[in-house]
């Protein structure tokens, strides 16, 4: 342990110093409070024994010095002084001190408070690490969950591709778009990580779509439309009660990426800011892929395209400020269409001019 010792008389320090080695301690000691005052807040001590009276800086002045940062407010401190004025005490303690030695010093004195107060510092310090075993045990215990939750929705999201291959496709990249989109849109990366997660649920609903209006090879009847919207409920009420942030991230989504900014969008026809925000940003995502990957109604459309067909949009169907942000983030989708080059965008990116070119379009 490490005892910083300050007091201006040469004998009172050399007697403190052979108290403080006494106690197989390492004495810190100074002579001058200004000192003390150049070697901060480097200096580390565990307790300080502090004259009262001194030149230039009196020990509460120094006391008051040391405790402007912020590593030595938890270390005790004694003061050594003549004065009985209890203003002086109180001012003192004020500062920080939590104990007094009255001059002339008494040897075992000394040792016994020192001794007490060694002994707080090492509870003290016990007790810290323990609050930081207990917050890596927390931390650790919400990583688990986190990555138990993370399971659940790659099991559903495979659950749901078994009844269309393309699906699962689909939404890895509607996942990575929408990261991007919201990247640009200046989302904190917590937040951006958290709608790539959950995005791929956006579809979970088509779960309960029959197979003949899901798979269907060409333009659906207006009843066979209205029963593909309900998509959007069934994946709402499939992800809504689950206690996870996660979880209810994606049902918003489920629930809301088929709204436009218009109003005039399904299944609650919501307008402007009236839709949450992960999904204005993951129905813009999603309408990119759908009109840039084949769709057995379908041929995909060259990127730049479906890049006009988006600009055209904003204030209609989509958030103006998400088409500015996917504008931004075309850079980065056109990456990640090459990293899925094995999907179905690779033939519209493969027909299309450099995306890059259309980022300030």
């Amino acid at each position: 342990m490490r005892i910083l010792l300050v007091d201006d008389n040469p004998t009172n320090l050399t007697f403190l110093t052979k108290l403080v080695e006494k106690l197989d301690c390492v004495a810190l000691a100074y002579a001058a409070p200004n000192d003390v005052l150049d070697e901060l807040p480097s200096l580390d001590y565990d307790v300080a024994v502090i004259d009262y009276q001194m030149p230039a800086l009196n020990g509460i002045e120094l006391l008051n010095e040391i405790m402007r940062f912020e590593k030595y407010r938890g270390k005790p401190a004694v003061f050594v002084t003549a004065d009985n004025d209890q203003m002086v005490r109180m001012a003192a303690l004020e500062a920080g001190a939590i104990d007094f030695l009255t001059k002339p010093i008494n040897p075992l004195e000394f040792l016994a408070r020192v001794r007490n107060l060694l002994s707080l510092v090492i509870a003290q310090n016990k007790l810290a690490d323990t609050a930081e075993w207990l917050r890596a045990e927390v931390d650790k215990a919400v990583a688990a969950l986190r990555s138990r939750e993370e399971e659940i929705i790659d099991r559903l999201t495979l659950a749901a591709s078994y009844k269309d291959s393309e699906t699962a496709k689909h939404t890895r990249r509607v996942a990575d778009y929408s990261e991007a989109i919201a990247r640009e849109y200046g989302l904190p990366p917590e937040y951006c990580a958290d709608i790539r997660l959950a995005a791929p649920m956006h579809d979970i609903g088509k779960v309960a779509i029959p197979d003949a209006v899901l798979l269907k090879k060409g333009s659906l009847t207006k009843q066979e439309y209205a029963e593909m919207q309900k998509h959007t409920l069934v994946g709402c009420e499939i992800l809504r009660e689950s206690q996870s942030s996660l979880m209810q991230l994606a049902a918003e989504i489920a629930g809301n990426h088929h709204e436009r900014w218009d109003g005039k969008g399904y299944p609650r026809q919501l307008s402007a800011q009236e839709i949450p925000l992960s999904a204005r940003i993951v129905a813009l995502a999603d309408n990119f892929d759908a009109l840039t990957t084949v769709r057995p109604y379908k041929e995909a459309w060259p990127v730049e395209r479906a890049v006009a067909h988006i600009i055209a949009g904003a204030g209609s169907q989509f958030d103006p400020a998400c088409v500015q942000a996917f504008q931004m983030a075309l850079p980065e989708i056109t990456n990640i269409m090459l990293d899925h080059a094995d999907d179905a965008g690779a033939k519209a990116l493969l027909h299309s001019h450099d995306a890059n070119s259309m980022r300030t379009a």
